[in-house]
């Protein structure tokens, strides 16, 4: 799967990126995994095509980005599609509603555990409003000196005229790895790029409490179509959420060890009260 972002404009039109086509290699020019020093030329070498600090570098430009984080897949997907592509992602924002307990709701600890297997901070705040409350942790970035060009969303096909309206205002690039991405090629990217996702809530009208504590593999889209061929594969209309436990970026593992099924608001939660690390 593609999982290049998507630069979107506050007009809904998407933005070219010129830097992006400075950054490729022509692998047709160079192979550079074959280039012999003593057996090819300077003149048949572009020192721009294979100097990949430089390519680095200029990828390293295209900004300095937050990211709308859950602990969830999507989120994590678009964070990693992100840094590949060259952004920096300076701090991760994670908001739980103060009036409701949601589907979203996962232990704290466990966000901080992601976020230190990152390497990335986290902000963890209660809000009544989503968009003032990342609104106003954005503004207090920059009040203390962060820079902030852009925002990453791992949205796929909801909630897009509320981020819009955001980054508008916040004059943010809007990044989209995932948006309007088919839920099958994204969990086969999932999967094909070394995630260990795990169901923690499901709703208990389409999903038995049994399919809490599932890992995404290669059998899990067929699983899913097999018990309920309705349920979208990523669970884009609220039928489940995820946690991950481990991706590529990752320098620690998250171990569950303790938790407890409970029923909650239409949805079986899986509310994990231990776990623990190990480094990879």
């Amino acid at each position: 799967m593609n999982t290049e972002p998507v630069l979107i404009r506050s007009d809904g039109s998407e933005k070219d990126d010129d830097k992006s086509d400075n950054c490729k290699i022509d692998k047709g020019k160079v192979d550079k995994e074959k280039i012999d020093k003593g057996n090819l030329d300077e003149e048949d070498v572009d020192e721009e095509e294979v100097d990949e600090k430089k390519v680095d570098e200029e990828k390293a430009d295209k900004g300095r980005v937050v990211v709308s984080w859950t602990g969830g897949k999507d989120g994590c997907l678009a964070c990693y599609g992100a840094i590949l592509e060259g952004f920096e992602v300076t701090h991760l924002l994670n908001f739980r509603e103060i009036r409701r307990r949601g589907s979203h709701d996962i232990n704290p600890a466990l966000l901080y555990a992601q976020a230190e297997a990152l390497g990335i901070p986290l902000i963890h705040k209660d809000f009544i409003s989503y968009e003032q409350e990342f609104k106003k942790a954005v503004r207090e970035l920059r009040d203390s000196g962060e820079i902030i060009d852009g925002a990453v969303f791992g949205h796929i096909e909801t909630h897009r005229k509320l981020v819009d309206r955001i980054c508008g205002e916040l004059c943010l690039e809007l990044i989209m790895p995932l948006w309007q991405k088919n839920s099958r090629q994204i969990i086969s990217s999932l999967i094909d790029s070394g995630f260990e996702v795990i169901l923690i809530s499901v709703k208990a009208d389409l999903l038995g409490k049994e399919w809490l504590g599932r890992k995404i593999d290669e059998n899990f889209i067929c699983d899913l179509k097999k018990h309920n061929p309705s349920i979208d594969p990523c669970g884009e209309n609220g039928e489940f959420h995820t946690f991950v436990t481990d991706c590529p970026l990752f320098k620690n593992k998250i171990r569950i060890t303790e938790s407890e099924i409970v029923l909650r608001g239409g949805y079986w939660f899986l509310e994990i009260s231990k776990f623990g690390t190990e480094k990879k």
